[in-house]
């Protein structure tokens, strides 16, 4: 077998493996546990403004 009859054989598949990657990003996003972890990293954009404020 070479490569290309392999990639024939792989080709219908991908849409299935994209889809399967895309559920996975989305169920992780989205699991209760990591909600806190996201929101940390939601506030650190403003962390820098909050100490230069009081700092200043």
């Amino acid at each position: 077998m070479d490569w290309m009859a392999l990639s024939e054989m792989a080709r219908p598949f991908w849409g299935v493996w994209l889809m399967i990657a895309f559920l996975g990003i989305v169920v992780w996003a989205y699991w209760p546990k990591n909600k806190e972890r996201f929101e940390q990293d939601a506030r650190i954009v403003f962390e820098d403004d909050l100490t230069e404020t009081d700092h200043g």
